[in-house]
């Protein structure tokens, strides 16, 4: 079959389009990829910076869709089944082969490419959101990065809890987009972007922020939050790893919650069921992923120079020719 390999740990530009063997099916889920979701930690992993390091040649890709074509008599699912699973390696690829815990049943709304679309950044973001943050309607939600795929996964979500949106956004260009996809308001990330949001809460700020960045925003972001405010970290995009003064913390009644999903999967499976069970009700009251690149899976380097550059507005997929 083909598939994409990782020669080397130096990024996109490393990757090439290789015959390789059919993956070992035994005891799991054989599926026949059509659309393989294109993420920031398949980026990190090219590079051998993220927390899962594989040493090369391997196959990247986390986010699968496609149809079951062999699977365990007890898994649950069977040959011709629509599909998306999690797969921590081989995604980019014609087959890949998951663990029965980490497939889930793509809701007959979805077409493959959203499927793909509807796993790390919408997991992650329903569990930050609903789980971590313990979102209300009616709250103010400020999203940082709010036009990538972290960001348009948030907006969504934040509005289909009932929430009133902030999108605040670096690169020019985007605020009809996101607007169109939810977004109450429009900041940029300039110098006063956390003054402009307590202009448009009335002066109380973020009753939640979500911050994907990191980096110089952070201490901003605090300053940002409404009394009881809850700061969602979601990643360090922007580079560095921010640190905050805890009497900050303490006296203005503030909260900073953590929410790493793939960490608190390895820790609570059942989470992933649950999870996926409240994304499936926001797809039948309406919601779609954003899908708004698409490249053949042989173009996969492309696809990540593409992510890594901030070229891409909402998610990016690969799909077989």
């Amino acid at each position: 079959m083909r598939a994409v390999v990782v020669t080397d740990l130096a990024g996109p530009s490393a990757m090439a389009v290789r015959d390789v063997p059919e993956p070992d099916s035994t005891g799991l889920v054989l599926i026949d990829v059509k659309a393989s979701g294109v993420c920031f930690p398949d980026l990190l992993i090219s590079y051998g910076k993220y927390q899962l390091r594989a040493e090369p040649p391997f196959v990247p890709g986390t986010e699968v869709a496609g149809v079951v074509i062999s699977a365990p008599e007890d898994s649950g699912f069977e040959p011709g089944q629509r599909v998306l699973a999690i797969p921590s390696l081989g995604g980019y690829a014609e087959q890949v082969a998951v663990h029965p815990n980490l497939v889930l049943p793509v809701p007959e709304e979805l077409t493959f490419e959203e499927a793909a679309s509807l796993i790390i950044n919408y997991q992650t973001m329903e569990f930050a959101l609903g789980r971590r943050a313990r979102l209300q309607p009616g709250e103010a939600v400020v999203i940082l990065g709010a036009a990538g795929g972290v960001g348009t996964s948030a907006i969504q979500l934040a509005k289909a809890h009932g929430a009133r949106v902030i999108a605040v956004v670096r690169r020019d260009g985007a605020d009809e987009f996101l607007r169109e996809i939810g977004a109450d308001e429009v900041v940029q990330l300039t110098d006063g972007w956390a003054a402009r949001v307590r202009d448009l809460t009335g002066g109380r700020g973020a009753d939640v922020l979500v911050d994907p960045v990191g980096g110089d925003a952070f201490d901003d972001a605090v300053r940002a939050l409404a009394p009881e405010g809850r700061l969602v970290v979601i990643g360090f995009a922007g580079g560095g790893i921010p640190s905050v003064k805890v009497n900050r913390v303490l006296f203005r009644n503030i909260s900073i919650v953590g929410a790493a999903w793939g960490e608190f999967l390895r820790t609570e499976p059942s989470a992933l069921a649950e999870t996926h069970a409240a994304l499936v009700k926001h797809v039948r009251a309406g919601l779609r992923p954003i899908v708004k690149a698409r490249y053949p899976l042989a173009s996969a380097a492309e696809a990540l120079a593409d992510l890594e550059a901030g070229r891409v507005l909402g998610k990016a997929v690969l799909i077989q020719e």
